[in-house]
């Protein structure tokens, strides 16, 4: 809103109205923002979440220091996702496609968690909202997004070309002439760092390329569901979801500025993105209300963000890694998500497949998601592979090493780019 004021009041030559125009102010500004309505507001929705009585119930899991979480006010990822939203709707572009999506995207999954949250807090249901229900509300969205995507003609690349000299070396990058719709995206360690979805489908003849956005909407619904998972999973011990999650953004603010920027772009030999600079700013409205918001999460934490927090910012990630043609990465960039999840895969296969086989069931970890492995005091492990004492890790050195990793995944994700 703020950006068609001043651009209006720059029109009327009002001093320092121009600065508005710059991708780098508005994304200052909105972290900023972010981190200061997060920070702001916190206090203020924690004491009302504390009147409400809306505390975290907690369960006889034989953790360290488990029980002095009981009590603690849940449902805190409002104040995540309103440190989102403001900032947002004040210094973006709104007629941008991609802001809109990310603006749906917030709401849609927002409105998924509250529901889960609602229903363990106020109707005393555990198990909050049915899974399958989850499940139909991030594959909505992953179909909303994909389809978009595919029908939006403001939806566009101009691809990379490399020009090669006598020597068979790159002599530059130069960018086709014009915007085109593709099913192309980034992949890594790859020299022709382009991988195009239709190339799946190659035998399909003329039904070539409806079959390719076929087949990308399909992964973008793959994508939406297993990330927001993943970061749901992740969110078992204080500060642990929000500092990832922060981490992630900051490399995905990164990866879009540089695709959306014509000399970055030619200089890391990736696809150039028109529009998608809108998107460094909503990366750093991200970023302002995750740190923000560890204000009051870090440990001990004095609320938690719940899955309303949760589920959104996993949904997030996904959807904006997948507007910049990034979602190849993933797997390195939410590498904290993926062993989360792999974790509880892991660990339900092996012991059904055990109580199958032996008549009892076997553990590959103490305890999953992998965080509360480290919890867990006792034997780790399958017996005879791990067969020593493990000692209890504290909460907040387990949360640290996992932000390390975080730090160090983010860092190998953007130099990828040039690693082929």
């Amino acid at each position: 809103m703020l950006y068609y004021l001043f651009t209006y009041l720059d029109q009327l030559d009002l001093p320092g109205a121009g600065m508005f125009k710059y991708i780098s102010f508005r994304s200052g500004l909105a972290l900023i923002l972010s981190l200061f309505i997060s920070t702001t507001i916190g206090r203020r929705i924690i004491d009302k979440l504390r009147r409400e009585q809306i505390g975290e119930t907690v369960r006889d899991l034989g953790l360290e220091g488990l029980y002095s979480k009981k009590g603690t006010p849940t449902m805190g990822g409002i104040i995540i996702i309103i440190a989102i939203l403001i900032p947002t709707l004040l210094c973006t572009r709104l007629d941008n496609i991609y802001i809109i999506l990310m603006l749906i995207t917030t709401v849609w999954l927002g409105v998924i968690g509250w529901t889960d949250d609602y229903i363990k807090v106020f109707k005393k249901d555990k198990e909050g909202l049915r899974g399958q229900f989850k499940v139909i509300g991030q594959v909505g969205l992953g179909f909303i997004v994909g389809l978009v995507l595919y029908l939006s003609p403001d939806v566009v690349i101009r691809e990379n070309i490399e020009v090669y000299n006598g020597e068979n070396a790159i002599e530059e990058v130069q960018f086709q002439p014009n915007e085109t719709k593709s099913t192309k995206t980034t992949i890594p360690f790859l020299k022709n760092n382009n991988f195009d979805y239709s190339t799946l489908v190659d035998w399909a003849g003329p039904y070539k390329q409806p079959l390719a956005w076929i087949l990308f909407v399909l992964v973008v619904i793959f994508i939406v569901t297993a990330v927001s998972n993943g970061a749901n999973l992740t969110d078992g011990l204080d500060g642990l979801a929000a500092g990832s999650s922060a981490i992630i953004g900051v490399a995905l603010g990164i990866l879009a500025y540089t695709s959306s920027h014509f000399q970055f772009a030619s200089f890391l030999n990736i696809m150039f993105i028109p529009g998608a600079e809108e998107l460094v700013i909503f990366a750093a409205t991200f970023i302002g209300a995750t740190v923000g918001f560890l204000w009051y999460n870090s440990y001990p934490a004095q609320v938690f963000m719940g899955d309303t927090g949760s589920l959104t910012l996993g949904g997030i990630i996904a959807v904006f890694a997948i507007i910049i043609r990034k979602e190849l990465l993933i797997p390195i960039l939410c590498g904290i998500f993926l062993v989360e999840v792999v974790s509880v895969i892991i660990q339900r296969f092996y012991f059904k497949y055990t109580k199958k086989k032996y008549g009892e069931g076997r553990r590959v970890f103490k305890m999953t998601p992998l965080h509360h492995h480290f919890q867990k005091a006792g034997n780790a492990g399958i017996e005879a592979l791990i067969q020593k004492p493990f000692n209890v890790v504290p909460e907040s050195k387990i949360v640290v090493r996992f932000w390390l990793i975080g730090i160090i995944l983010a860092v190998i994700t953007i130099v990828t780019l040039k690693m082929r």
